[in-house]
């Protein structure tokens, strides 16, 4: 991220969701309930949107989308 310039935006990001998935990749359900992880996310989307001087309500839909494709 911060070689793509993004590093003052999700500088934050990687130690708030470190533990949500494996090495391999996988999301790891018996260390965090996906509901909660997306909703850390949509928070991260906003404080970005804010930080860019943007539209928070831009991010608010995204806890919903997700839940409603993924959730199984």
């Amino acid at each position: 991220m911060r070689q793509l310039g993004l590093g003052r935006q999700f500088g934050s990001l990687a130690p708030r969701l470190d533990g949500a998935f494996r090495a391999d990749g996988v999301f790891a359900h018996d260390r965090l309930r996906f509901v909660d992880f997306v909703d850390d996310v949509e928070d991260l989307l906003e404080d970005v949107a804010r930080q860019e001087g943007g539209d928070k309500e831009a991010a608010d839909g995204f806890e919903e989308y997700v839940l409603q494709h993924y959730r199984g």
